[in-house]
């Protein structure tokens, strides 16, 4: 759903070719941020294009290439509608079920053992932050300052949840130095 949700929007934006929807979308992040594969955006355009929610606006010929341009057509519009619906209502809770999982469990390794692991957690969550940190800087560059507020939040969200993470993190360590 999130592949064409994201495809929809742009070419909602303005039409594109399959080459400019991959590069915006990684200079977005969204795989990170989406979930998304972005090579799966080729596939994604072919079935967009069967169900009618898009069509080919132009095609260029680029040596012994042909460069597709795609446009959103109504139905297309309607679509997206629907799957921005959808992705506002599903349920957006995710549980860091691995390690929680590993946490509840812990006392069957030795204490340096599972130190150590929550260790690399901790340098895995600080590494998280600084690639969402320099999306931001990235966008922010891009967009020459005028984020808009909803990006804002959006980013604002995700360094509250690897922060939280983190002060988890941190907790867990702090337990294990204190009963050891």
């Amino acid at each position: 759903m999130m592949t064409r949700l994201l495809v929809l929007c742009m070419l909602d934006a303005k039409p594109m070719s399959g080459y400019d929807i991959q590069q915006a979308l990684r200079m977005t992040d969204a795989e990170r941020w989406g979930g998304i594969l972005i090579g799966s955006i080729y596939h994604a355009l072919k079935k967009l294009e069967k169900d009618g929610f898009i069509t080919i606006d132009k095609v260029e010929q680029t040596g012994h290439r042909q460069k597709f341009t795609y446009r959103i057509t109504e139905e297309g519009k309607e679509h997206l509608k629907e799957l921005i619906r959808e992705a506002l209502t599903a349920s957006s809770v995710q549980y860091p079920s691995s390690l929680y999982a590993g946490i509840s469990f812990f006392e069957k390794l030795p204490a340096e053992e599972a130190r150590q692991a929550l260790e690399q957690q901790r340098a895995a969550l600080e590494n998280e932050y600084k690639s969402v940190e320099t999306g931001w800087q990235e966008k922010n560059a891009a967009l020459e300052g005028n984020i808009p507020p909803m990006v804002q939040l959006v980013f604002d969200n995700m360094f509250a949840t690897i922060r939280l993470q983190q002060d988890f993190v941190e907790k867990a360590l702090a337990y294990l130095e204190d009963n050891n």
